[in-house]
Parts: structure tokens; sequence; C-alpha cells
């Protein structure tokens, strides 16, 4: 079984989004070919309120889906089909921006502040779906236990457990990897299928070479991702799906296929016409 080798490690850059979020850009356009489908991960670890509760005020999306997930923490939404509520420790909102919506997150002042949002690339066929909304609650997310790790189930599938809520466009395996220290770990899917993983806390060591934390680590093609924590032990997030080998057309909150696309939305929003409503 051939073993996934170290492709490319990303650091990311330390930016702010939002009304004045601080947050570490993990992933994002300069990665959009390597990583597809995933267009972005941005990475919240604060102890600090002040680095996040300015927030994400009312802003628009079409194109992709957002999938927030928090380790600790408390986030308020609320978006324009009428969705609201909070996302809090080991909670997750995925959000299928589709054909069009507006929505606001706004972290609340926290002990430790810890979590991530994705953005996932949609097919083009599927770019102007129907706005939907999921909330994750931690009873939503199936845990795996055994041989010093303890595996939490975002999307997909893990040794034969299936999360709840799935991808509908997209279907990606999110996992929530926690390792004992100096503990050996491996994932088996296609071989072809795009692979990264998000070191949140800790240190691995994979294919002959070591990662600290915060560092997000892309695999070329391979049967088999395999892991080792180091003394500390390790949590990551990984990442898994079908690449969808399509050109993106990128700006701001927006992602098509064509330049012509994103002028379209553009001119909808000034205009009023963005949201579709059902016929």
């Amino acid at each position: 079984m051939t073993e996934r080798k170290v492709k490319k490690v990303v650091t990311g850059i330390h930016t702010q989004d939002g009304a004045g979020v601080k947050l570490l850009r993990v992933i994002g356009n300069n990665d959009v070919e390597d990583f597809d489908p995933f267009l972005m991960l941005d990475a919240f670890d604060s102890k600090n309120p002040d680095d996040y509760t300015k927030g994400f005020p009312w802003h628009p999306h079409r194109g992709i889906e957002t999938v927030t997930y928090l380790i600790k923490g408390d986030i308020e939404h609320g978006d324009s089909i009428g969705n609201k509520g909070s996302i809090l420790d080991g909670s997750a909102q995925w959000m299928t921006a589709g054909s069009g919506i507006i929505h606001q997150e706004m972290p609340k002042a926290s002990e430790h502040m810890l979590g991530v949002q994705l953005w996932i690339n949609l097919p083009q066929k599927y770019k102007m779906a129907e706005p939907e909304y999921n909330g994750i609650e931690p009873n939503m997310i199936p845990k795996v236990e055994g041989e010093g790790a303890k595996v939490g189930i975002i999307s997909g599938e893990y040794k034969g457990v299936h999360a709840p809520t799935q991808g509908k466009y997209v279907k990606a395996t999110y996992l929530d990897v926690d390792l004992q220290p100096d503990t050996e770990w491996e994932f088996e899917n296609d071989p072809k299928n795009t692979l990264f993983i998000y070191i949140v806390q800790g240190s691995l060591e994979s294919a002959g070479e070591a990662f600290e934390n915060r560092r997000a680590v892309l695999f070329g093609e391979g049967e088999k991702l395999w892991v080792k924590s180091g003394a500390r032990g390790a949590r990551f997030l990984m990442l898994t799906a079908k690449p969808l080998k399509e050109p993106v057309a990128w700006g701001g909150p927006i992602v098509m296929n064509t330049r012509e696309e994103l002028a379209q939305a553009f001119d909808e929003l000034n205009n009023g016409t963005f949201e579709k409503k059902k016929s």
C-alpha cells in the first residue's frame, strides 16, 4: 500500500479580516490549485477577546460552502434566510452559500477562542444551488476512540462510522484527530483525493519529516496517510475530497468560474438582486 508523501507545508500569514479579527490565514488564494477543492482555511487561537470580538458583520457569499468548527469558543451568527444561533464548544456550522446568502458571525468573549473556518469550492453545476444552513451540535459529531487516538467525524466516514451531516455537493471527509504522545495513526482513502492536515496543537511526524503546530501539511497521492504524534501529543484536523479541477475566479467573499460571473455577482450586489428567491 503506497504511503502519501509530503507535497507542501504552509505556515500561513497572520492577518485581519471582518471588522478587525486577528487570525491565521493558513491557506488562501495562492493555494487554490494545490488544495482543490479547499479554498481557504482561517485559524483562530486566542485568549484575548480584543483579537476577535469586532467580528464579521453582515457580508455576502456565493459559489462556496463555509464550515466553521470551534474546539472552544462562542460565535453568534445570523443569515438572510432566517437562521440564527450560536456556535459553541465542539460545535460546527456548515453553510452552503450557493446562489447567494448574506450572513454575519460575531465571536463573543470567551476563555479561549480556538477553531477554524474552512471554505469549500462548489462545482460549477452547483454554484447557483439554493442556499442552505446546517448547525452541527457536539452530539452530532461521532467519536471513535482507541489505541491512543480520539477521532471526531465532522463529515464523511472513518472506520465504518458516518457523520450525520455530509456535504451535499462536495463529499469531503473532515476529521478532528486527537493523539496521545508518541501515537501512530493511519487513514486510507482514494489515492487521487486531495488530502491535507492542519496541526492545531502539539507536533507530528510523517514520511520522515517533523511538523510543529499551526501548520498545514498537504500530501501527495497515495493510498495511506501515516502520522505519529510527538512527545506532547497532537491534535489536528484532516480534510480530504476529490479535486474539482475547474477554473476559479475569486473576488473576496464570492468564488465563481469566470470573471464575467464574478462581475455579474457584484453587479447584483449593487442593484439589490443578489439573493435569488425560490420561484
